[in-house]
């Protein structure tokens, strides 16, 4: 069992979804979907840290978006860059970069199948995206 929880990022450019694992690490839950400027290099790090400490969180899955050949383009570039400056602010928490190629693709889908309408899809994408992103590593360490 687990002492603490996990959380999972799927980091865009001016959102960070977030998902959250119950204490027993089974399942993953959408949380809260951070603003930033990835631009203005506003990434919402002080933000989150207050999120890990309120909530317990030992260990944080990010979201590396590969391209389907494997390799790493500019959004993976970005996941990992994100990556560095939350290890930079909290180095005593585990930070792991988890393959996500079709995540996104799969919460949409869900969300559609549901019917959900386009203006509410857009408002919880990506905190989905993040419950996809934590759900696989859960489901990996079980």
């Amino acid at each position: 069992m687990l002492k603490h929880k996990i959380i999972g990022l799927d980091v865009g450019s001016k959102t960070v979804g977030i998902a959250i694992s119950d204490l027993m690490g089974w399942t993953a839950q959408g949380f809260d979907t951070l603003r930033i400027n990835e631009e203005q290099n506003e990434l919402g790090i002080d933000q989150l840290i207050k999120i890990i400490k309120d909530n317990q969180v030992g260990t944080v899955v990010i979201g590396l978006p590969k391209n389907m050949n494997n390799s790493i383009g500019f959004r993976g570039e970005a996941s990992i860059q994100y990556k560095e400056k939350l290890q930079e602010a909290l180095p005593h928490i585990e930070v792991i970069m988890w393959d996500e190629r079709l995540s996104t693709m799969a919460a949409e889908r869900s969300l559609l199948e549901a019917d959900v309408s386009r203006q509410k899809r857009k408002k919880v994408i990506d905190k989905m995206a993040a419950v996809y992103i934590l759900q696989g590593y859960l489901d990996s360490i079980q």
